[in-house]
């Protein structure tokens, strides 16, 4: 069969990178089951053990030449893929394959390596997210100060600035942000806890001694670099960490659908626009488009993560006092791939981010468009303080309203709100006066300040702490 033949993942072959693929790899999966086995063997030792220097190097030497096809083969035979992976262990290490997995269940090296891989994980998808914030901030602080329209329900409002909307953005992903550091501080590992959870066989084999039994927890804890540990588990850890973990992957999918969606409506808008590159090709049919393919796959992909969310959640529910095997299958999908997509989301995020193109004067005849309504309130307040009736200068600027509005949506002229007001005397202001008042950064309040603040106070300290892993290069498949 041909590269061709069979089916691949899309995920691995178009989307996530090679860093976050190779992190869900059978190389590194097994390469990690025999540092357990080998941190399981040193504790041991250390403890008391009949286990000798020369069986802990000998396992150490053979930590990364994995013997697939060995594996393999026992696998067919066992149907056991723990056990395949002792036996072909141990045919690369005679001497100690008597003392490899000793007093363990399957669960010590399947929900132990979990949870290194999904901290792996964890750590790669920060790398990430700090350089997304990093492009965010950037484009924020560009455009602080730059007047654009407002929506709400999708119908012009008051003015804000590009900035302080890129900040909306960014306000959803630092609370997301915030979370996955929670998950990767709180991570715990399954640690040494035998066939049900009861430490019995470990216990046996250290003659009744519950101190040197805790002992060996902490001891292949601490070893594995990630020393918080469950005290209570049934043969598996509690399937609720996997919901914990892949719930805020679900929280940052959501963040970065909302983000995206916005990205589309103003490309649509004409106003901000995603990376375009000069031999891209926007439609097979239609010459002109310029769709914004990029940020329509990260839409999909983030659907894609959202609903993983469930599989978690059905499982942890579902399981059977200390443990039912109905969890395996689903987990070796639903976890490596919500996180391969997540990485595809934030790195195709980071691209989009890096590249935005903003049309000045698209945004400003928008604001244009909309702004002469907006601002009738103060220039009537400011024709008062003149000497102008109120009443009758409301009710001329009610009528006008009423006949640019007929203008504007059935005839589809311009919004010449301004030019009549300015051309009315009982004002008694000059066309001058009129446009200072009716300047755009009059009305977008504080935003450009809080662009400031936002960035100074909530930003600046998570790039601070990943700034040796900012700047990354990304370079999308398709």
């Amino acid at each position: 069969m041909s590269g061709y033949d069979s089916y691949k993942n899309p995920l691995i072959e178009r989307y996530s990178s090679k860093e976050m693929s190779f992190i869900f790899s059978a190389q590194n999966k097994f390469s990690t089951w025999r540092k357990f086995w080998v941190a399981l063997a040193k504790a041991e030792k250390e403890l008391g053990l009949q286990i000798t220097d020369e069986q802990i190097a000998e396992l150490e030497s053979n930590i990364e030449n994995i013997n697939f096809d060995d594996a393999k083969k026992f696998e067919k035979e066992t149907r056991h893929d723990v056990m395949s992976h002792v036996k072909a262990y141990g045919l690369l290490c005679p001497n100690a394959k008597g003392i490899i997995h000793l007093g363990a269940t399957s669960a010590y090296v399947g929900d132990n390596t979990d949870v290194v891989v999904m901290k792996q994980a964890i750590e790669l998808v920060m790398v990430k997210f700090a350089n997304l914030m990093k492009n965010l901030s950037d484009f924020a602080l560009k455009y602080k100060e730059m007047p654009t329209l407002g929506y709400t329900h999708f119908q012009p409002a008051q003015l804000t600035t590009v900035g302080k909307r890129a900040c909306l953005w960014l306000q959803d992903l630092i609370m997301d942000f915030d979370e996955l550091e929670y998950r990767l501080e709180s991570l715990k590992l399954r640690g040494v806890k035998g066939t049900t959870g009861t430490q019995a066989s470990f216990l046996s084999l250290f003659e009744g001694d519950h101190e040197k039994v805790k002992k060996l927890d902490e001891l292949v804890c601490k070893n594995m670099g990630i020393e918080k540990k469950f005290t209570i588990t049934g043969q598996t850890y509690s399937r609720k960490q996997d919901c914990q973990v892949l719930s805020t992957l679900s929280s940052i999918a959501q963040s970065m659908h909302k983000m995206t969606n916005d990205l589309r409506l103003l490309q649509n808008l004409k106003e901000v626009e995603e990376p375009f590159e000069k031999s891209q090709i926007g439609s097979s049919a239609m010459a002109y488009k310029r769709n914004p393919m990029r940020s329509e796959r990260i839409s999909s992909l983030c659907k894609y993560v959202m609903s993983q969310s469930l599989n978690p959640a059905l499982i942890f529910s579902t399981q059977w006092f200390e443990r039912t095997l109905d969890d395996s299958a689903n987990r070796r999908l639903s976890i490596p791939e919500s996180f391969l997509a997540i990485d595809a989301i934030l790195e195709i995020g980071i691209n989009v981010t890096n590249g935005l193109v903003v049309y000045e004067n698209m945004i400003r005849k928008h604001v244009n468009e909309e702004l002469p309504f907006m601002a009738t309130e103060n220039i009537l307040m400011e024709a008062v303080k003149r000497g102008g009736d109120r009443q009758e200068l409301h009710e001329k600027i009610r009528i006008y309203s009423m006949e640019v509005g007929e203008r504007v949506k059935n005839q589809g002229l311009d919004n010449n709100l301004i030019d009549k007001i300015i051309d009315d005397t009982s004002f008694k202001m000059s066309k001058e006066e009129i446009l200072e008042i009716i300047d755009p950064k009059k009305f977008t309040g504080r935003a450009p300040q809080q662009v400031d603040q936002f960035v100074e106070e909530e930003i600046k300290p998570i790039l601070e702490k990943h700034k040796d892993e900012l700047g990354i290069d990304v370079d999308l498949k398709v």
